[in-house]
């Protein structure tokens, strides 16, 4: 996955996916936020699936 997709999956779902990348703390990524996480080289579909983990009534499209 590329970031461009990581993004337009989060903005599917999110109302306010910049503010929800920048502002949530994710235990699934080792405590940091997406953005925190994309800095340090994390790769976009292993942030994906801890926002999955990290939102667990997301209904399954959007998984």
């Amino acid at each position: 996955m590329r970031i461009t997709e990581l993004r337009a999956r989060m903005a599917e779902y999110f109302p306010d996916p910049t503010t929800y990348s920048r502002d949530t703390v994710h235990s699934e990524l080792g405590g940091l936020t997406v953005e925190e996480a994309l800095l340090t080289g994390q790769e976009p579909g292993d942030i994906w699936k801890g926002i999955v983990a990290h939102n667990p009534q997301m209904p399954a499209k959007f998984r």
